[in-house]
C-alpha cells in the first residue's frame, strides 16, 4: 500500500549516537519519545577534590531536570588520557564533555591561548577577570563554530616553577629539564630558541619524569603540584606567578542539542553557579596548597623586585616569538590593549 503520510528523512538524535529513519510511515500527531541522554565528562582533576565535586552537583541539577534515565557521569584523574585526548575523544563521541584547561581549549582553537600562554602579562586575578570579560563572547562563539559549547570558564590557580635543585633566575633554569606539555611543538621551538631545555610529556608523566631525572623541573599550579605530589622530589619552588592556569568545561554541541529546553535551561543556570564557585576556590586553593606542600617540606624561594624585573625582560623579549605563533595576533594585542586599559582605570 501506497504511504498515505509523509516519510521522515531525517536524523534524530537519542542517546549519544544519531540514527537515520529511512523510508518510514509515521501517522500524524505521533510524538516520538526521547531517549535519556548520556553525558560522559572527563577531566585531569583529582577524585573528590573541589572541581569533581563541583562537576558532580552541576550534573545532578542537569540530570533532574533532564529526566529519567539521564546520566552524568565524570572520569577524574586523567583516567580518558591527557586533554589532547579528551578533546579527540569527544570528537569521536567517546566522551561529551571535558573540563580542560586552555592545552586543552587551543586543541578546539588557538585564541584561546591569549588566557594562559602570555607570561608575566597578568599581575594579577582582577587583571585575568578584565580579559575574561572583555573576550569571552568572542572566544566563546570561536568554539561553538568548532562543535564545542562552553558551560563555563575555570581557574587553577597561578603556574609556579618547581624544581629538585634550588632555582631562581631565569638563567638558574636554562640549567634545568624542564616539562612542556606533550604536542606542544610550539612552546619547545620557543624555549629551545631562548636557551632552555624543554622536555615534552604528558601530566601523567611528570612525577615519573622527575623521580628518574628525565625532568628537573616543571611550571605547576600548586593545586596540582599538590595533588600529583611532585614536591615529595621536586622540594624548591620559586615563587613567582608566571601564568594563570585557566579553562573551561565545554559540551560538543551534538549532545547539547540532544538536550531537552528544560534540560539545557538548567544546566546553563547549574554551569554558572559551578564557574563562580570554582574560580573562587581556586585562587584560595592556590594559597592552601603551598601551605600544605611546606608543612611536607616544600622550600619556598621569594622573589625581590629585583629578580621579578629580571624575570619580566626575559617574559617581554619573548612576547614578539610569542605574537602570531603562540598566540593569535590580534588577540595578544587585544589582551594587552585590556590590561593596560584596566591598570588606569585602577590607578596602577
Amino acid at each position: 500500500m501506497q504511504c498515505r503520510y509523509e516519510c521522515c528523512r531525517r536524523w534524530l538524535t537519542a542517546a549519544a549516537f544519531p540514527f537515520l529513519i529511512a523510508s518510514a510511515c509515521l501517522a500524524p500527531n505521533v510524538t516520538l519519545a526521547q531517549e535519556p541522554v548520556k553525558i560522559r565528562l572527563g577531566t585531569l582533576a583529582p577524585k573528590g577534590s573541589s572541581y569533581h565535586r563541583v562537576l558532580q552537583e552541576m550534573g545532578e541539577k542537569w540530570r533532574q531536570a533532564q529526566g529519567a534515565g539521564s546520566t552524568f557521569t565524570v572520569f577524574t584523574d586523567g583516567t580518558q588520557g591527557g586533554e589532547a585526548d579528551m578533546v579527540r575523544r569527544m570528537r569521536v563521541g567517546q566522551l561529551n564533555a571535558a573540563l580542560v584547561s586552555v592545552v586543552g581549549l587551543m586543541e578546539i582553537d588557538r585564541s584561546t591561548a591569549a588566557l594562559q600562554y602570555m607570561p608575566m602579562v597578568f599581575h594579577d586575578s582582577g587583571e585575568l577577570d578584565a580579559v575574561r570579560e572583555k573576550l569571552h563572547g568572542t572566544l566563546e562563539q570561536r568554539l561553538l563554530e568548532k562543535g564545542f559549547v562552553v558551560l563555563f570558564w575555570a581557574e587553577g590557580g597561578w603556574a609556579r616553577f618547581f624544581s629538585k635543585a634550588p632555582a631562581s633566575t631565569p638563567e638558574d633554569f636554562k640549567k634545568t629539564k624542564m616539562f612542556v606539555w606533550s604536542g606542544d611543538n610550539d612552546q619547545v621551538d620557543l624555549m629551545k630558541a631562548m636557551g632552555y631545555q624543554p622536555v615534552p610529556l604528558e601530566t601523567a608523566d611528570i612525577l615519573p619524569g622527575l623521580q628518574t631525572g628525565l625532568i628537573t623541573a616543571v611550571p605547576s599550579a600548586p593545586f596540582y603540584a599538590l595533588a600529583g605530589q611532585f614536591d615529595s622530589v621536586a622540594k624548591h619552588m620559586l615563587d613567582l606567578k608566571w601564568v594563570p592556569v585557566t579553562g573551561a568545561t565545554v559540551i560538543t554541541k551534538k549532545v547539547w542539542d540532544q538536550l531537552s529546553a528544560a534540560g539545557r535551561d538548567q544546566l546553563r543556570i547549574a554551569a554558572d553557579a559551578a564557574g563562580v564557585k570554582v574560580r573562587e576556590r581556586a585562587r584560595q586553593e592556590d594559597l592552601e596548597a603551598v601551605e600544605a606542600m611546606k608543612k611536607r617540606g616544600l622550600i619556598v624561594h621569594p622573589v625581590s623586585p629585583e629578580l621579578e624585573a629580571d624575570w619580566r625582560r626575559m617574559a617581554e623579549a619573548a612576547y614578539p616569538k610569542l605574537r602570531g605563533t603562540m598566540v593569535p595576533a590580534e588577540m595578544f594585542d587585544q589582551v594587552r590593549a585590556i590590561v593596560t586599559e584596566y591598570r588606569k582605570q585602577h590607578g596602577k
